[in-house]
Parts: C-alpha cells; sequence; structure tokens
C-alpha cells in the first residue's frame, strides 16, 4: 500500500483517480502529477516501482499544499472572518449558509435538522 502525504492510498484503482483520495487533490491537479512525473494514466498504484512512489511524494510536496498544512489554512481563514466581524464571519459563526444561498426553506446542511415549533400549525 502507497502512502503520500500521510495518507493509505488504495492500491486496486488507477494512480490518476487514488491520488484523489489526497485532501487538496483534485481531478486537475491529479492529471498534472502524472504527467509531471511521466506515469501512463492506466497503471495502477500496484504496479508503481518505489521510485515513481517516491517521485510523485517529491512533487507532492514541493509544489501542493495538502492535508494538514492545507486544513490548517482554511481554518484560519475560517477564523480570521470570524474575527473581523464581516458577513462572511458572522455567517460562519451563526452556522448559516455563507454564499447567498436562500435560507427561508432548505439550507438544512448548515442549519441542521428541522425544529419543531409549537403552536405554529393553525
Amino acid at each position: 500500500m502507497a502512502r503520500i502525504a500521510g495518507v493509505n492510498i488504495p492500491t486496486n484503482k488507477r494512480v490518476e483517480i487514488a491520488l484523489r483520495y489526497i485532501h487538496g487533490i483534485g481531478p486537475a491537479k491529479a492529471t498534472e502529477i502524472c504527467e509531471k512525473v511521466g506515469i501512463a494514466f492506466e497503471r495502477r498504484v500496484h504496479d508503481l516501482t518505489d521510485a515513481e512512489v517516491l517521485q510523485i511524494r517529491e512533487t507532492i510536496d514541493a509544489d501542493h499544499q495538502v492535508e494538514g498544512d492545507l486544513r490548517r489554512e482554511i481554518s484560519q481563514n475560517i477564523k480570521r472572518l470570524m474575527d473581523m466581524g464581516n458577513y462572511r464571519g458572522l455567517r460562519h459563526r451563526r452556522g448559516l449558509p455563507v454564499r447567498g444561498q436562500r435560507t427561508h426553506t432548505n439550507a438544512r446542511t448548515r442549519k441542521g435538522p428541522a425544529k419543531a415549533i409549537a403552536g405554529k400549525k393553525k
């Protein structure tokens, strides 16, 4: 099992797909990494040599911010917004949608399960 950036990536998947299991690497970055290292897209992770895994690991460490560092930066950005007290920070603090979505109906992912209101029904 290959371990890259602190994540055990699945061995029986294609390299391009398996790299997406790392937080911060999506389809475009996975393709870019494979092209940079020179790995064919149809190769599987269990077919990689130790040298190729090491090359992938070094490329990710050098060029991309992933996993713990990325999560830390995102949480610091959110905390900074909340400390400033601007609109986006207030929405984060209250647990409401941040990017302008409606809240009269829907928004259940951010607001949590619906709470019953006594005496609402006529």
